[in-house]
């Protein structure tokens, strides 16, 4: 892989710009495939000067895009998509368009552009109204978002290109993946980044629910490592999904009450409602990816918190916040 040549689609959101830092730093050459729609310019303007990298600007809606985008790569990591439970709900269409056909338009593109391996974010949420845990790949449950029903239809076709088209692909399922670079802001923000930002605002926070749902919280750094480890993963495996987490299940009020330990803060959070579409628990049986993929997080969910704590930290006390994030 010493001279490969990488593709990032949504290059410039959370998890796609923690993958090209790291590309970039083993000195691959890294392409950016993003729309700017969910990502921010501001998380990959440091790359923009290094030789190996390389900016298109465009939409995964758009065939030819994707083609052009995906010309003289080796890999393809596909981070594209709309993110959000609650949002999918709201906004169905748009999600069919951009995650499903989107990541169809890719799919085809690396098959015609003869790229040597496919590896595309999945998602836990497509173990919806399982009641077993830990979840394991293969005993799924009823979904309950068009958000998880888009994932899990993208993972259908990737296991058909592998077995129609013998495109190697592989669905790295995330599990409420969190780390530098992910966006506090919004509706429809992520738990962590904005319980971090409110308590660094003295705000509360308000959890949805009683608190007591439970999540398997994977720190980006793991994400990274399963993604390099799908793209030198042995063919057989191709056409496979896999548990991306640590393994570990972490109640909400306990992530809370964890950030209010590190930033040194006393504000209780406000309950509220809970929302359509959530899970109650969440923990990933991740034996698959260790056996397959050789995949091996390193970073369990209180080694995770305080390195993401201390980045956002820094950045608010250097008074950098509002333009990274």
């Amino acid at each position: 892989m010493e001279h490969s040549k990488f593709l990032v689609t949504g290059g410039a959101g959370f998890i796609g710009s923690n993958l090209c830092e790291a590309l970039l730093d083993k000195g691959f050459f890294v392409r950016v495939l993003d729309d700017f729609s969910t990502g921010k310019r501001e998380n990959i303007e440091t790359f923009l000067s290094n030789p190996k990298f390389d900016l298109v600007e465009g939409d995964i809606r758009d065939f030819d895009t994707c083609m052009n985008a995906s010309a003289d790569v080796d890999f393809v990591l596909h981070q594209a998509a709309w993110g959000s439970v609650p949002r999918s709900i709201k906004m169905p269409l748009v999600y069919e368009e951009v995650n499903i056909r989107g990541t169809l338009n890719m799919l085809e593109a690396a098959r015609l552009n003869n790229i040597k391996k496919f590896v595309y974010a999945s998602s836990s949420s497509v173990y919806g109204d399982s009641p077993s845990l830990p979840k394991i790949e293969g005993k799924e449950g009823k979904v309950l978002s068009p958000y998880a029903l888009t994932k899990y239809t993208c993972e259908q076709y990737a296991a058909l290109y592998t077995s129609l088209y013998g495109l190697d692909t592989y669905g790295l399922r995330y599990f409420n993946v969190f780390g530098r670079r992910q966006n506090p802001d919004g509706d429809y923000a992520a738990a962590i980044p904005k319980f971090i930002k409110n308590l660094l605002q003295d705000t509360p926070s308000v959890i949805h629910g009683d608190g007591m749902q439970s999540r398997d919280f994977t720190y980006i750094e793991n994400v990274i490592d399963a993604n390099l480890k799908a793209c030198a993963a042995p063919p057989k495996y191709a056409g496979n999904v896999f548990n991306v987490a640590y393994g570990g299940q972490v109640e909400l009020l306990s992530v809370y009450e964890e950030l209010c330990k590190l930033l040194n803060k006393d504000i209780p959070p406000i309950l509220g409602p809970p929302r359509k579409g959530d899970i109650r628990h969440s923990n990933a049986d991740i034996s698959k990816a260790k056996q397959m993929l050789k995949y091996a997080p390193a970073y369990d969910f209180y080694q995770g918190i305080k390195l993401c704590v201390a980045w956002y930290k820094e950045l608010f006390e250097n008074e950098v916040y509002a333009k990274h994030i």
